[in-house]
């Protein structure tokens, strides 16, 4: 069962604690994280892209030369796709990108995420972020003690509401909470602070 040092806001070690290793120390499944992140980015979007078939652009109506006589090729309408300003063809339409995974993937992408940032000291855990007040001078100087100024992702309970707001305009740092985590931000961020509070709640949820 791996250990790992618990700090307070001012950098200082005040404890130890066990993580569990079905959640913070298993083999990482780099396949599973790629699926699952793919999935994540697919979900995100919005699908809203279009184009103008023949039928959609203005004008065309009219044949632009009889059929025959000419010595040109026959055309039908100025606005088919191999005109200037014509329809576009087989272009995109509206359409949702959505899929599912299976919740297992999800949970084991989770998993391995944690368990590579044990491994790779990029964790971190603070006893809590007991703030008085919304102050982002506050946040910036216990980001600068435990020494994660560059990019973070923080996990806070919802009791930690001055914290949220606090680090909302420190740049490179983000705040989630456990029911909200995902890979995406995981991957995206180097370090990830997590407090003793949601280090429990993690293994509740991903055991």
């Amino acid at each position: 069962m791996p250990s790992i040092d618990v700090y307070n806001i001012e950098g200082k070690k005040v404890s130890t604690v066990d993580l569990k290793e079905e959640v913070f120390g298993i083999e990482p499944n780099e396949t599973v994280v790629h699926s699952v992140l793919v999935n994540y980015l697919a979900n995100q979007r919005q699908g809203t892209q279009s184009t103008k078939t023949r039928a959609e652009v203005r004008g065309g109506g009219k044949k632009p030369w009889r059929q025959k006589g000419t010595g040109r090729a026959r055309q039908g309408s100025i606005r088919a796709p191999q005109w200037i300003k014509g329809g576009i063809a087989l272009g995109p339409k509206p359409r949702d990108y959505r899929y599912r995974v299976n919740k297992k993937e999800k949970q084991l992408a989770i998993r391995s995420i944690l368990s590579s940032k044990v491994a790779e000291q990029d964790l971190v855990v603070v006893d809590k972020f007991n703030l008085k007040e919304i102050k982002t001078k506050t946040m910036a100087d216990a980001m600068k003690n435990l020494k994660v100024e560059d990019k973070a992702l923080i996990v806070l309970s919802l009791e930690d509401k001055n914290a949220r707001l606090s680090a909302r305009n420190l740049e490179g740092v983000r705040t989630t909470s456990v029911d909200t985590i995902n890979v995406f931000d995981l991957l995206k961020y180097k370090k990830l602070v997590l407090t003793v509070d949601t280090v429990k709640r993690l293994e509740e949820v991903y055991a």
